[in-house]
């Protein structure tokens, strides 16, 4: 019963862990390095995540900057950051590439807000599939007469407390989100 319980929260933590990633590559009027990271560059024939092959640092809250270790990779770098739906547009000096983050128009800002939604929602549902399994396999305990009804109800108590948990935690990610991207 208790590995029931504990293999759920870790797969609810790892829900909540996957929501703060999405909000990481989620543009704010500041820049990160998470914005431009996993973007994948086309290096020597192969599709290879922007952090393995460039170092990425932020000079102040307006700009990025891309230092390819290779110097044959600096055309596929700004190929892939066009291509990005980012809209952020590279500038390439020969030793560096700079993006300039240009400022959020508040209608860029709500669709973006709606986009935090729909990803917090997902997770939401995750969370919530989770601990539909998790009850699913207390029951089969239960009908495999290896647990008694008081224990499955207390559990599946347990159970709904760790889901209203884990979705207030989402629910707090996603208010501390939109107003970083309210946020002018």
């Amino acid at each position: 019963m208790q590995s029931i319980i504990s293999d759920g929260k870790k797969r609810m933590q790892g829900a909540l862990t996957s929501l703060e990633k999405e909000f990481g590559r989620l543009r704010t009027g500041r820049a990160s390095t998470s914005l431009v990271e996993n973007i994948l560059v086309d290096y020597y024939g192969a599709p290879t995540p922007l952090n393995q092959i460039a170092s990425i640092s932020v000079p102040d809250s307006r700009s990025i900057t891309i230092q390819p270790w290779d110097k044959g990779a600096f055309a596929g770098v700004e190929k892939a950051i066009l291509k990005s739906d980012l809209g952020l547009n590279p500038v390439n000096d020969g030793k560096l590439i700079r993006i300039n983050i240009p400022p959020l128009t508040e209608e860029r800002r709500k669709e973006l807000v709606k986009v935090a939604k729909k990803f917090t929602e997902e997770a939401k549902i995750a969370v919530r599939n989770i601990r539909r399994d998790m009850n699913e396999a207390l029951k089969k305990m239960l009908k495999d007469k290896e647990i008694s009804e008081d224990e499955q109800r207390r559990a599946a108590d347990d159970v709904q407390e760790l889901t209203d948990d884990f979705v207030k935690q989402c629910d707090a990610a996603m208010n501390s989100k939109e107003q970083e991207i309210l946020e002018i």
